[in-house]
């Protein structure tokens, strides 16, 4: 019996289909932090996590319509499995660009294959994205050519799949760390009701683990201390809580990164109104505020609505959606001799966005996130992993500092060589290095997505074009 190329609206809705299985099985979370967080009830959370999962399997179903147009016919569906990574790749970038929402990109598996992501270097995450999916067409071309060669493109997928994955066995030599910075693990409830008391109590305990860190040897110094992202209302242009970093980074002598607000023209008149970032704020170890950085891409429908204008309803929908404003530069903070690529939370998520820092001159990268938001389920993980990622495309240490857990210090190889436990407040003592050297990715970004979206563009015109059944050998 021959295989007959399924028709575009086929291909589209059984891609469809798999992509709606996929973010449902990846993006469960949504649900639970909607219900708990967003104060949805649960229909309108179960709602909102398939309206999600709805809008972003497009993407797959783009997918299965591109190739479905590649393959048209019988006699050009194994030509069009030679177009199918270049087309992957390339709703990838799509997805990160028009939608947003990278989470989980395939290339992400291969995380923890040191010897394989070696490649992100040149290509960024996407270069993964497309390896899978090349071995994987090989392994679908294999059920479309007769028994005697099906046989040797198996073998030969099985061959490229067991070599690619026995990188995961290979353990690149330590990366030296000549410094060690103090990531304090705040364990701020997400809904805790502040009050003076409490404010003023969770600074104390905070400056004193900051001080004196558990299962570290007094006297210990730091060349850098940091604050995580957390559900506080540390606001830098409030004095009360200027004075405390502010005495914790002389007491420390030591620079001090304090996730926080940052609002700027605090004292405006009504016509010019304030606007509040979500920011890191770098204190000098003579205790002055000597940076501020401000959240460059922020969560949409959680820090800001999307066409606020045409979706005032949401403001009712959701009890926890903010309202804060873009920052607008990507240059690292100094702290003396270490320029500091701060970026918070949700940015960790763009490849691209990320090596700006680097580019800008960043010699070690700093994630501030608050992971609490997720709850108990694998989100934290998922996005740890693609934390991970970006220490590997731009050769850099990175230090997550998490409010939650788990608070992390990882090496170029994306290794994890320092780590705490989850949902307990602490500190670590996390190594890490200035390294100056930028990779090709660093250097030129998103080329290789951005070639693979050229020549899917242009291999499905071409389909168009030449539309002649050449026989296959």
């Amino acid at each position: 019996m021959r295989l007959e190329p399924a028709k575009p609206w086929q291909a589209f809705l059984m891609a469809y289909a798999c992509g709606i299985l996929w973010y449902l099985g990846t993006c469960y979370w949504v649900f639970d932090t909607m219900r708990h967080y967003g104060g949805l009830p649960i229909p309108v959370a179960l709602l909102v996590l398939l309206a999600a999962c709805m809008y972003m399997g497009l993407y797959h179903g783009l997918f299965g319509l591109c190739l479905a147009w590649a393959a048209g016919s019988r006699t050009m569906q194994r030509r069009a499995l030679v177009l199918a990574p270049f087309l992957w790749v390339a709703v990838e970038l799509a997805r990160t660009r028009i939608s947003a929402f990278p989470w989980e990109l395939l290339g992400y598996t291969q995380t923890d294959n040191p010897a394989l992501t070696r490649l992100t270097t040149l290509t960024g995450v996407y270069g993964l994205s497309f390896e899978i999916m090349l071995v994987n067409s090989v392994f679908a071309a294999a059920f479309l050519v007769d028994k005697e060669r099906r046989k040797w493109l198996l073998a030969a997928a099985f061959g490229a799949a067991l070599i690619l994955q026995a990188g995961q066995l290979l353990a690149p030599p330590p990366v030296p760390a000549d410094r060690t910075a103090l990531l304090v693990q705040q364990n701020i409830p997400a809904e805790q009701g502040w009050t003076i008391d409490y404010f003023q109590g969770t600074l104390r305990d905070l400056t004193w683990i900051s001080l004196h860190p558990p299962g570290v040897k007094e006297g210990q110094t730091f060349d850098l201390i940091v604050w995580p992202e957390s559900p506080s209302p540390f606001f830098l242009n409030d004095s009360s809580f200027r004075e405390v970093v502010a005495e914790l980074a002389r007491q420390s002598k030591t620079w001090l990164l304090v996730g926080s607000i940052g609002v700027q023209n605090a004292t405006a008149s009504p016509e010019h109104k304030s606007e509040v970032f979500n920011s890191a704020g770098l204190i000098s170890p003579s205790g002055e505020l000597t940076a501020r950085y401000d959240k460059t891409h922020l969560v949409p429908f959680g820090e800001y609505v999307p066409f606020k204008r045409f979706l005032p309803f949401m403001d009712m929908l959701t009890d926890q959606i903010g309202n804060f404003a873009w920052g607008h530069s990507r240059k690292p903070l100094d702290a003396g001799s270490q320029p500091l690529g701060v970026f918070i939370c949700y940015e960790s998520i763009f490849p691209d966005e990320v090596r700006e820092y680097v580019q800008s001159g960043a010699d070690v990268l700093i994630n501030l996130t608050n992971d609490g938001w997720y709850g108990d389920s694998g989100a934290w993980k998922q996005h740890l992993q693609m934390t991970q990622m970006r220490a590997i495309e731009n050769g850099r240490w990175l230090l997550v500092g998490t409010n939650t857990g788990m608070t992390v210090s990882v090496d170029p190889y994306g290794r994890i060589v320092a780590a705490t436990g989850r949902k307990f407040r602490t500190a670590l003592a996390a190594p890490y290095g200035l390294l100056s050297g930028t990779t090709f990715y660093t250097r030129h970004g998103d080329w290789f997505a951005y070639l693979c979206a050229i020549i899917s563009i242009g291999g499905i015109f071409a389909r168009f074009l030449f539309r002649a059944d050449i026989p296959q050998s």
